[in-house]
């Protein structure tokens, strides 16, 4: 990455904070929004590949870095209430971000879905735009451990799918 793409990476990422009122709570969570926002084309243009929670982009993962390094973005560490650990991220209430709806009805719908609906719910639409058959199928045979909210990922789908987007949803 260049220090010009860097740059511009913790701005995208900041903005995506920043208008999930300054704060979004969980890797995973950070990961699939940003995958719906390139998937329909209102993304920074971040390459993303399947890994173990679905679509993954390491560059993202690497703009966290930085960002958190050079003051734009706080990442505090907490342990949830089975023992593992969880981040929230957050930015300062002085940043502000002008974003179209399409891009803000995504990130509000992912800040407040439930996080495994929200994976399954990207993971389905990376596998359809990967040219599998039936995308929740997969996803289900890939995640059986979580296949008990497959129809809440599908009902999200279906709300995320009803905003207006640059690059049309996959139909699943």
């Amino acid at each position: 990455m260049t220090p010009r793409s860097i740059s511009k990476s913790i701005d995208d990422l900041v903005s995506i904070i920043a208008v999930a009122d300054g704060e979004m709570i969980g890797r995973t969570r950070l990961q699939k929004t940003a995958y719906l926002l390139e998937l329909t084309g209102l993304g920074s243009g971040l390459p993303f590949a399947y890994k173990h929670y679905g679509p993954f982009s390491q560059e993202l993962a690497d703009t966290v870095e930085f960002a958190q390094l050079f003051g734009n973005l706080e990442e505090a560490q907490r342990q949830a209430s089975w023992g593992g650990f969880y981040s929230v991220y957050t930015t300062g209430p002085d940043v502000v971000v002008e974003v179209d709806d399409g891009k803000r009805g995504i990130i509000e719908l992912a800040k407040e879905a439930n996080p495994i609906s929200l994976e399954l719910a990207a993971t389905a639409a990376f596998l359809a735009t990967d040219g599998f058959e039936d995308p929740w199928q997969e996803t289900a045979n890939r995640k059986p451990d979580k296949v008990s909210r497959l129809d809440d990922a599908k009902a999200l789908y279906k709300k995320l799918s009803a905003i207006a987007v640059p690059n049309a949803w996959p139909v699943i």
